[in-house]
């Protein structure tokens, strides 16, 4: 997904102090240390490279400055650079493509970034298992089509799939346009390798299809955004590969009469592989951008899709459903192309409210689908006050929304706005039983609500873990909490 965030006073970067932060000396030695154990073109000094690591996508969270940036190959790579960091106290922020909205990745003073994109090799694919062995930095999309080959089929899809890393999909827990049927990154991996603060290596989970013993590491690792050990291999379970889906697109007259329709499908029975929604200020930007011709006519846009054995059959149940909760227009795909021009309408959602504006805010926040449609009214309600465009794109079988606040950046009075309704976005999701994050993560952006959320009992107990796992807290510090 595309999109930036703009900076809040509230997150603050992790600046060390002066005694702390790496002085000439001391980086001389980390990189002689670094130099040591791993070969030279692993490791950058350059400011403009290095600089060009310091954030992801969240382009408006605050960042700090690197001291070098380490590419490793293999795991041992991975050990000897935690090895050294834990010698010298400098912390270590884990990387994958920078992909990320909340600044999970993003750099703090005076660090090692640990980029993994260069550990992207598909160890092993097995049908009769159905598994997958894979390294951090193997793109989600190239897991994909490998697996495809097999019959095989990795649910887990984020918008960004093409250029999003296993390791970062880890980092974050990210769902994607599949998880009303499939479920999230979560669900699919069965175990893990993991390089700790300390540089000792530990596995966790299993490669068969059930257990049970102990503990279940493998899951807290999953979404703990780098802050408790670098992830340098992953177990995923696999599907067969799915029949090719079939979709609809129903236009209303209103987010509301859409929401009712989500209700009705979910409530029915229905099983969809994608159910997705799109308001009207997300569907007229989408065709400003691709010149799809999608119909700007419409309240809000719902795309449904099946990948059953008779997908026609579903689609006309649901467009019945759709029709009875007062949709002006069901029209369903004549193919597996048509369906795939709706699916990339809706992958090109994030980017083509970027471009409204120039700079977008992008909320995460997942309700009960029982209360998405007072969601989406509130964000209305929230849009109005401020006198802001917000765009509000939805993984609707599971109330993940992400409405958007197009603005301008270099208006002081927008940005202040842009932050305000950004907070009370979050702020209404909490109020209608829901979470401030369905798949972005926390990183920096996020940290006060979190506490907010999990409250202070929580914080306490997360805190505790993360000291179990990194009791010098050099692991990504100041995120999460």
């Amino acid at each position: 997904m595309g999109g930036f965030t703009p900076m809040a006073p509230k997150c603050e970067p992790v600046i060390m102090s002066r005694s702390e932060a790496p002085h000439d000396d001391m980086t001389g030695n980390l990189l002689d240390r670094l130099l040591a154990g791993l070969p030279a073109e692993a490791v950058l000094t350059d400011p403009d490279v290095t600089g060009s690591y310091a954030h992801d996508m969240a382009g408006f969270c605050p960042a700090g400055n690197p001291a070098v940036v380490v590419l490793p190959r293999t795991a041992e790579e991975v050990q000897h650079v935690m090895r050294t960091a834990t010698a010298l106290r400098v912390p270590v922020v884990p990387q994958g493509a920078r992909t990320g909205l909340s600044g999970g990745a993003n750099a703090t003073e005076g660090c090692i970034v640990l980029s993994l994109t260069r550990m992207d090799r598909i160890v092993e694919i097995n049908p009769v298992d159905r598994i997958a062995v894979v390294e951090p930095g193997v793109v989600n999309a190239a897991l994909s089509r490998a697996v495809g080959e097999h019959g095989l089929y990795y649910p887990p899809d984020p918008s960004s799939w093409e250029t999003c890393t296993i390791g970062g999909n880890i980092g974050t827990a990210s769902g994607g346009l599949c998880c009303v049927k499939y479920g999230v990154t979560a669900e699919y991996v069965l175990g893990l390798d993991v390089v700790l603060a300390d540089g000792r290596l530990m596995s966790t989970g299993r490669r068969t299809a059930k257990g049970v013993a102990g503990y279940d590491l493998t899951r807290l690792f999953v979404g703990s955004e780098g802050s408790l050990g670098v992830v340098v291999r992953a177990i995923l379970a696999l599907k067969p590969r799915p029949p090719r889906q079939l979709a609809l697109a129903a236009e209303f007259p209103s987010g509301a009469a859409a929401c009712d329709a989500v209700c009705r499908i979910m409530a029915g029975g229905h099983v969809p592989s994608l159910l997705e929604l799109m308001d009207r200020t997300t569907v007229g930007a989408v065709n400003e951008l691709t010149r799809m011709g999608l119909p700007e006519t419409t309240e809000a846009l719902l795309l449904a899709a099946f990948d059953t054995p008779d997908p026609a059959a579903d689609l006309a149940a649901v467009g019945a459903l759709c029709e009875a909760a007062g949709a002006t227009q069901v029209v369903p795909a004549e193919d597996v192309a048509e369906s795939e021009l709706l699916l990339q309408a809706r992958r090109s959602a994030l980017v083509a409210l970027d471009a409204v504006k120039g700079t977008t805010m992008i909320d995460d926040v997942c309700v009960p689908r029982s209360r998405l449609g007072e969601m989406l009214e509130g964000v209305e309600r929230i849009a109005e006050k401020h006198g802001l465009t917000i765009g509000v794109v939805a993984h609707a079988g599971d109330g993940n929304t992400h409405p958007t606040v197009c603005f301008d950046a270099a208006d002081p009075d927008e940005r202040r706005r842009a932050r305000e309704s950004f907070d009370e976005i979050m702020g209404l999701g909490l109020e209608l039983g829901g979470t401030i994050t369905g798949e972005h993560g926390v990183g920096v952006l996020k940290k006060e609500w979190l506490a907010r959320e999990i409250g202070p009992v929580g914080v306490e107990m997360q805190r505790a873990v993360k000291a179990a796992f990194d009791p010098l807290g050099i692991l990504n510090p100041g995120k999460l909490f």
